[in-house]
């Protein structure tokens, strides 16, 4: 006996939807956001259960606490819907995507592995942000008074302080020791993420690929967390965002003899549904391998060049290419070799 169940979760509480193996709806209820709440719920019910619910601020604790109880949990990337939305729609619609095999993009989860490297590299990426953030408040500050921006250090602002007025010295001085105490605080999670990294053999490995070092390899891997995921790097290209997509629109037209394919003009570019953070990393390799001249990948990237490639372009070639080192290194678990 198949069950079905689609769980739409919010802060308090969780509509639960349970389905049969025919569609028929048999059941809903409104459960608390509890772990154990949930769990006893679960029991409840008899027969196989199939659990699906969306991507969203709760997930990763729901499939570490459910999966144990289902014969299958999936967790499904958000779609935009037309139409009439409530907590009950949503749950009847997981459970009845999941059913008929309609799930569009299934989120790939492994809550217990590299759980504490996960929580370390999203408190290094948000200080990074503030830290970005508070650069752009303090140059604001000089650029609304024409003043040359003297730098970051809190030397450099005691100095610059003095061609601003006195009621915005202050505020300067400020984000000054804003500044500096969150690049510190910074210093200390990155030192962290490191070591917490290096706890993992594979990581030794990976920074040996070309322009992944330390931080890009602890960002890299409770993202991607096992390559065999990935048949092939085509596949992986995808999930980074450098898959070359072509678009086009009114392809046929009609002729004496019936529907003819026109020649249109198709936009080529890269997909969008990707992991942003991985598309972030192997762009940002690139970039050093192209400013560090990184042998063989640098002849590489300049005979792309000479064939007429825009340097945007190129470098896209050139993370691809990256990408495509870094899963093979990773499969087979073996130290970047060029010359091998």
């Amino acid at each position: 006996m198949e069950r079905y169940l689609g769980i739409d979760a919010h802060a308090k509480s969780c509509t639960v939807s349970v389905m049969s193996q025919a569609g028929k709806r048999i059941r809903q209820d409104i459960v608390e956001t509890n772990g154990e709440a949930l769990v006893g719920y679960l029991k409840t019910l008899a027969g196989s259960k199939h659990l699906c619910l969306e991507e969203s601020e709760w997930s990763a604790w729901l499939y570490e606490i459910l999966e144990r109880h289902c014969v299958e949990v999936v967790v499904e990337h958000p779609q935009w819907k037309a139409g009439t939305k409530s907590d009950a729609i949503d749950s009847w619609g997981l459970a009845d995507r999941l059913r008929t095999g309609q799930i569009e993009i299934e989120v790939y989860k492994a809550p217990r592995r590299f759980t504490k490297l996960r929580e370390l590299t999203r408190t290094y990426e948000m200080l990074t942000d503030d830290v970005i953030r508070v650069k752009n408040r303090m140059r604001s500050m000089y650029r609304r008074r024409a003043t040359p921006f003297p730098g970051y250090s809190l030397e450099a602002q005691s100095k610059g302080m003095a061609t601003l007025p006195r009621w915005m010295q202050q505020p300067v001085e400020v984000l000054g020791i804003e500044l500096a105490s969150i690049e510190e605080l910074r210093g200390e999670i990155e030192e962290t993420m490191i070591a917490e990294s290096h706890r993992h053999p594979i990581s030794r490995i990976l920074e040996t690929a070309p322009g992944i070092r330390e931080i890009r390899v602890a960002q890299m891997l409770p993202i991607v967390i096992t390559p065999h995921r990935f048949r092939s790097k085509r596949q992986f290209w995808a999930y980074c965002g450098f898959a070359v997509v072509t678009r086009s629109s009114s392809d046929y037209v009609r002729d004496g003899s019936g529907w003819k394919r026109m020649l249109v003009r198709q936009t080529v570019g890269l997909n969008k549904n990707c992991n942003r953070t991985l598309k972030r990393i192997f762009k940002g390799a690139a970039v050093t391998v192209i400013r560090s001249r990184m042998e063989p990948l640098w002849s590489d990237y300049q005979g792309v060049l000479e064939r007429g490639t825009k340097p945007n372009l190129a470098s896209v070639t050139l993370a691809r290419k990256i990408a495509a080192i870094v899963l093979a290194m990773w499969k087979k678990k073996e130290r970047y070799a060029p010359q091998s």
